[in-house]
């Protein structure tokens, strides 16, 4: 998939836990841990914003494009 989660770099930067993460914006460990695995087909706009809010960043520090190779 050429979209590539960084979550778990923006975690570690900000020195806070999946856990901690999960419950400042009210979504489970297990969708906190899909996210950072890229498993996930989408992400709603309210749930990015607040982890945005709680991280300090944007949705470029989250989120990466890397164009799939011999497309």
């Amino acid at each position: 998939m050429p979209i590539i989660v960084t979550l778990d770099v923006m975690l570690a930067r900000r020195k806070m836990r999946s856990k901690e993460l999960a419950e400042r914006v009210g979504i489970t460990e297990q969708n906190v841990s899909l996210l950072k695995s890229g498993k996930v087909k989408g992400v709603r706009f309210d749930t990015l914003e607040k982890i945005c809010e709680i991280l300090e960043c944007q949705p470029g520090d989250l989120l990466e494009y890397e164009p799939e190779k011999g497309g």
